[in-house]
């Protein structure tokens, strides 16, 4: 197969063959051209006592230390000037020692900085890393003592449902789990479990709240602690029988400051004998005591027969 087979091929062959003949002629007329400088004018030399140099600034004269040597900048080819002669020395100026010690001191200071900022990082970091361990310890002892109040509150939990169970099964069996006594039942006219009446009485009684006497009639009273000194019954207004109990308040003195007739235990509560044994209770005195409650309560019964 040619190259040239066809007519655009053999045109663009032709074209950049004259382009390019046109280009290597016009670079070696122009471009490749090369002026040596006048044999007679020279090259002016910058001063220095080096090979080497850096800076702004131009001593007049050799200094006094010369700078550490640095790499070797590539040399430019100076534009052809006209030699000048080199001016008077003038007094040595330690500018190039300064700026070495600038630039000495400036390199210290940054090591000295950055070692700070390292330290303070460093610091920072432990800092943050204590306070991260306290916390944790902060919510771990957190943590057990709320599992140790819940620990707690379930013990007082079921320590009170223990001993709600204890008192309920004792009010069940009459007093099995008292602590008082070795004696088991319950007896008395209540809705709870016990065994009423006082610890000096007589069990085969009838009375809860003192001995009546003897007979149908007459009176029976209940006072802990507290002596009778005097008494006095009231006669009934009606043809009515039965008994009345009187709850009383007995102050220090020993005065009844309040009658209740017909409290629990009462069998006739007819509003002629409720009066008549509010008389009579209130007819009550009692000794004198001072260590005794402000209102210490008691009973008054008073028992009533046809008639009387």
């Amino acid at each position: 197969m040619s190259l040239f087979d066809t007519i655009h091929k053999r045109k663009s062959f032709s074209l950049t063959t004259a382009l390019l003949t046109a280009l290597l002629l016009l670079f070696f007329y122009i471009g490749l051209t090369y002026l040596d400088p006048p044999i007679e004018s020279g090259i002016s030399v910058n001063f220095g006592t080096t090979n080497y140099g850096s800076g702004n600034v131009q001593p007049k004269a050799p200094v006094k230390s010369q700078p550490q040597k640095q790499p070797e900048p590539t040399e430019a080819v100076a534009p052809p000037v006209e030699e000048t002669q080199p001016e008077e020395a003038a007094p040595s100026k330690p500018a190039e020692t300064k700026t070495e010690e600038v630039v000495t001191q400036d390199n210290q200071e940054s090591l000295v900085i950055k070692q700070q900022k390292e330290a303070d990082a460093k610091r920072k970091a432990e800092a943050q890393a204590e306070a991260k361990r306290q916390a944790e310890q902060e919510a771990k002892r957190k943590a057990e003592a709320e599992a140790e109040a819940k620990r707690q509150a379930e013990a007082e939990r079921i320590r009170k449902e223990q001993e709600a169970k204890k008192q309920s099964l004792d009010a069940l069996m009459g007093g099995l789990n008292s602590s008082e006594g070795t004696a088991t039942g319950s007896e008395g006219n209540d809705d709870r479990a016990g065994d009423k009446g006082q610890i000096d009485g007589d069990p085969y009684a009838n009375s809860y709240y003192g001995s009546a006497g003897s007979g149908s009639g007459g009176t029976g009273y209940g006072l802990s602690g507290r002596s009778l000194k005097a008494s006095d019954k009231f006669v009934q207004q009606c043809n009515e029988q039965g008994t009345v109990v009187v709850q009383i308040e007995v102050d220090q003195s020993g005065n009844v400051v309040k009658a209740s007739p017909g409290v629990k235990g009462s069998t006739n509560t007819a509003q002629c004998l409720l009066d008549a044994a509010a008389k009579t209770a209130k007819s009550y005195k009692w000794n004198a005591d001072s260590a005794a409650p402000p209102r210490q309560i008691g009973f008054v019964v008073v028992n009533f027969k046809l008639g009387e």
